[in-house]
């Protein structure tokens, strides 16, 4: 089973107190290059979050690269080429996809790319409008198919 992870299963990996931590850390390293992957831009997405997040959760750019680099490690990195960029952004548009919802959008071609059997994400919902071929294949960590 090939495994493509969402950035919301990516970030509570990190955090030991945040209440998604145990379910994600679970199945993230149930994964290897082999079976499991996400989107090249989860990286800046995962940076972003690290680096942004409120309070005493909030980390340098050199720890969150630290972060970055055991995702690296772990998992494929998948990105689109210049074509299936914009053939992703006009499939999207055309299921009436708008605003920051391309970016699930571009992750969810991402996992397509890479024929992963199964999507893990906490945001469910956010995947709704990808067709069929997506939303068959979602799961949050809870879900996840054995």
């Amino acid at each position: 089973m090939k495994g493509f992870f969402d950035t919301s299963v990516l970030v509570p990996v990190f955090y030991g107190d945040h209440v998604h931590h145990r379910a994600s850390l679970d199945l993230f390293i149930q994964f290897d290059k082999s079976t499991g992957c996400c989107g090249a831009h989860s990286l800046a997405e995962v940076y972003a979050s690290l680096t942004r997040m409120p309070g005493k959760h909030r980390i340098s750019g050199e720890q969150a690269m630290l972060f970055v680099s055991s995702i690296r490690e772990r998992l494929s990195i998948i990105a689109l080429g210049t074509a299936e960029y914009a053939d992703a952004i006009e499939a999207s548009a055309g299921l009436g996809i708008v605003g920051g919802g391309i970016y699930d959008a571009l992750l969810a071609h991402c996992a397509l790319k890479a024929k992963a059997d199964a999507i893990y994400t906490w945001n469910v919902r956010h995947y709704a409008l990808c067709g069929r071929e997506v939303t068959g294949r979602l799961h949050t960590p809870q879900s996840a198919p054995q």
